[in-house]
């Protein structure tokens, strides 16, 4: 397995597909002409076509779920399951090219615990898609205190006991990468990103803007809030007290007194605060050791 990956160690590609029988197979032949003693895992999530079959015609060992629950129980079962110390996700529709993988291995040499294929502009599947995929990149680097180019890909390479460490902060719908994206930088892994270009899907996608959007949205606080609380709280309780004493100053120069909505206000930020500050001392002592 000297194809990009010079450490000796095992290799497992896991790929969760639903109803992806237009490229399943093409993808797994691909990738058996790269490795060929790789461990091909092609997570069937409940598809109604013939997705398992044309995946295990060429070459790929299947685990077929009776019905769906979603891309990240797909990506936790195969993670379960992979014999590889080094795993390699990537879609199944055809975006993502296995010509990649060695790049990505090859980082991993480097020291690193996760390389992520970070697309480049052109890959994204609209304008819409990539100006939210900007904001999210964003909104995650503050979270998270390092840069973060690609936070949605599903396309990288990770070490095996490390990514296993999170699988219960995996949601089983969209979005695991975010979640291993954020989870790895807090808890102090290297991660590194590979350019790629992602070509366009085979088949319709699953994942809808706004909808899928929003879950974006709150997987980004549900593991900022459990890594980083003070990023969120302190924010929230300086606005707080930001515009509790600008009404005080309204109320005093116009009135000359002090409304109940200053002091519920002030109350409320110096609250929020001590909320905020408790989180981080209990997030600290999960990871003492």
């Amino acid at each position: 397995m000297s194809d990009g990956m010079d450490s000796g160690l095992s290799l497992s590609i896991v790929l969760p597909a639903k109803d992806e029988a237009g490229a399943v197979g093409q993808t797994v032949s691909r990738i058996r002409a790269h490795f060929p003693d790789a461990e091909i895992l092609v997570i069937d999530d409940g598809s109604t076509d013939a997705t398992a079959e044309l995946a295990q015609s060429a070459g790929a060992r299947v685990i077929s779920r009776p019905y769906s629950m979603g891309n990240g129980a797909a990506i936790k079962a195969g993670a379960r399951v992979a014999a590889g110390e080094v795993i390699v996700f990537m879609d199944a529709d055809g975006q993502h090219d296995p010509a990649d993988i060695p790049r990505l291995l090859a980082r991993l040499d480097d020291g690193y615990d996760m390389v992520v294929g970070a697309r480049d502009r052109g890959s994204q599947a609209n304008a819409g898609r990539g100006l939210a995929n900007r904001f999210y990149n964003q909104l995650a680097s503050w979270m998270v205190g390092q840069r973060i180019q690609d936070l949605t890909s599903g396309f990288r390479a990770v070490r095996a006991d490390k990514f296993r460490e999170f699988l219960h902060l995996l949601p089983n719908g969209f979005s695991y990468p975010t979640t291993t994206t954020m989870a790895f930088f807090r808890a102090g892994y290297l991660v590194a990103y590979e350019p790629i270009s992602a070509a366009k899907r085979i088949g319709k996608s699953h994942i809808r803007l706004v909808r899928d959007g929003i879950r974006f949205l709150l997987i980004i606080f549900k593991i900022g809030t459990l890594y980083s609380p003070l990023k969120l709280f302190f924010p929230v309780a300086f606005a707080h007290a930001l515009v509790g004493i600008g009404y005080y100053l309204f109320t005093f120069v116009a009135y000359g007194r002090l409304s109940m909505a200053t002091v519920f206000l002030l109350t409320a930020a110096v609250t929020i605060f001590l909320i905020g500050l408790v989180s981080e001392q209990i997030t600290q002592l999960m990871y003492k050791e």
